[in-house]
């Protein structure tokens, strides 16, 4: 099972990093991205997570983190495949194969960091390129979070620049880049978003570390300018108080040169505390609650999607069965609201994009995963598939629940609505607006893509590179969806393992963030043992 927990694992978090990557661009860098797959069955991979993308860069520093269950006893594969993004699809065999490494999980850990050759797929040399991976064990569970901004910073065009800071840890082989922030465009003047970086990551849990702090202004030649940098401690970044700020000067070694030079501008952190994190399993065995609602629906023509073969299956069912299978042991009374879309319904036959398929409004709930089976089959033979394929009546719906649970102030109800759908959205403004307010709620979405449709606007709701916005420009709190292709499975030994793997990769730390960020315990915290 995905989330096991057995005192015999530990987390390990994986920092990526590659050098001399072939440029597989004409008029300018190859723009890579690192995908982590692991292997669970024999001879099939499941995508585990992504990277951020960078621009224009064949040495690229990820900021994004993997952290895996490392097991002592066990075997565990992994395969880290580096592609040059070309477009906004999901699918990456559309992208440039720029090289991958396959090892195991405790080659990486045994050398703590490890460099290697990237292959292409027929195991030759990818170029002159490397891959960088660096493992350290998580035992601090500890974050701080940041609030900055800066003033008066040096202008790289003729009156602006678009700055953007970048963290380093100290380590014994240099500077480890912690994180990344976002780029504030045309502004001298700018406030970054709030942000927190593990303290494991930032300083190795010693708070009188050495942190470097470089601010760039950015270009989408890849080849950003300095503005300035300074190296301090967390503990001289928590000075700051809520009558005066911690600052610093960020000073450009290019211009120390000068007469009368004083700085780049200064660096000011509003708000700096080191908090305690908890993790996904201290929410669940501290009585978190995880409510699962499924929505199937279809295009406005019948899908051979929905034949029920004569084994009484069908995609839609696979992907019901993968995902409701592995979330119903977190759900106490294991009793399922499922709706249909996308149909006329009986007695009067108008279309319906919010219909209960056991056909009760006033009780929707299905018992366990074999009732939603039970239920879907029975409801099929009675409806009339029927478009177009609209997402936010549902989402609003559970997105109701939600908002309820957040206003108890309590980490005890967390919702995840599964859409499985064979059709593109046909109300894809009102959907980003419903998903941008759904992010601030305790809500994961899920869609499952059945059939051979064009799925490009359910990758471009899947908002990895960058946080969705809505029509009118108001930006998500937070990446809450995840969209996986049916099709990608289906050659697969244990199609309905590695489609459960995948689309429920993203869940945990989606759960434990969303609560830490609103600084919500587990329920039961004597459940827990305190993080220290």
């Amino acid at each position: 099972m995905l989330w096991r927990a057995t005192h015999m694992a530990t987390k390990v978090e994986l920092t990526i990093s590659c050098d001399n990557l072939m440029d597989m661009d004409i008029f300018s860098k190859s723009d890579p991205l690192c995908a982590l797959y692991l292997n669970t069955s024999g001879s099939h991979w499941y995508e585990y997570g992504r990277t951020e993308m960078i621009l224009n860069c064949l040495n690229p520093r990820f900021a994004k983190k993997f952290v895996i269950d490392y097991y002592f006893e066990m075997v565990q594969k992994l395969k880290f495949c580096v592609y040059d993004i070309d477009n906004n699809t999901y699918d990456l065999s559309d992208d440039d194969f720029l090289g991958e490494l396959e090892c195991t999980l405790g080659q990486i850990v045994s050398s703590k960091q490890m460099t290697r050759s990237l292959l292409l797929k027929d195991k030759r040399p990818a170029g002159h390129g490397t891959i960088t991976i660096c493992a350290e064990e998580i035992t601090d569970t500890r974050v701080a979070e940041f609030e900055v901004c800066a003033r008066r910073l040096d202008r790289k065009y003729l009156w602006w620049s678009d700055p953007f800071l970048e963290f380093y840890k100290q380590t014994e082989t240099g500077w480890q880049l912690a994180h990344r922030t976002e780029v504030v465009y045309n502004n001298l003047n700018p406030t970054w978003r709030p942000f927190r970086v593990s303290l494991r990551s930032l300083c190795g849990g010693d708070v009188e570390k050495p942190i470097k702090v470089d601010c760039y202004d950015h270009h989408i030649s890849g080849s950003h300018d300095l503005i300035g940098s300074f190296k301090t401690t967390l503990a001289e970044m928590q000075m700051g108080t809520h009558i005066s700020q911690a600052e610093f000067e960020c000073i450009n070694p290019k211009k120390l040169k000068k007469k009368n030079y004083k700085n780049s501008g200064v660096l000011c952190i509003r708000h700096c505390q080191v908090v305690k994190e908890y993790t996904f399993l201290d929410y669940i065995m501290g009585g978190c609650q995880i409510n699962f609602t499924a929505l199937t629906g279809t295009r406005a023509l019948p899908s051979p999607c929905h034949y029920i073969n004569p084994e009484g299956y069908n995609e839609y069912l696979t992907a019901i069965w993968a995902v409701g299978n592995v979330i119903q042991d977190y759900d106490s009374n294991k009793m399922f609201p499922v709706f249909g879309f996308g149909a006329q319904i009986p007695p009067s036959w108008q279309v319906s994009h919010e219909f209960p398929i056991n056909f009760n409004p006033t009780n929707p709930f299905c018992a366990g995963i074999e009732g939603v089976v039970q239920a879907y089959q029975q409801c099929l033979p009675q409806v009339k598939l029927w478009g177009p394929t609209n997402f936010s009546p549902i989402i609003n719906h559970v997105a109701c629940f939600a908002s309820q649970a957040l206003h108890q102030y309590t980490a005890s109800q967390y919702y995840v609505l599964l859409i499985i759908t064979d059709g593109v959205i046909t109300d894809m403004d009102q959907t980003r607006a419903a998903i941008v307010q759904a992010s601030r709620l305790p809500m994961s979405i899920i869609i499952v893509g059945v059939g051979r449709a064009d799925f490009s606007a359910m990758e471009f709701l899947d908002s990895d590179d960058k946080l969705l916005s809505s029509h009118t420009g108001e930006v998500a709190a937070r990446d809450i969806v995840q969209f996986v292709p049916f099709r990608d499975f289906q050659c697969t030994q244990a199609p309905v393992v590695a489609l459960a793997q995948s689309v429920l990769a993203e869940l945990p730390d989606q759960v434990s963030s969303f609560f830490n960020s609103y600084k919500l315990k587990p329920p039961n915290i004597l459940s827990v043992s305190e993080p220290s």
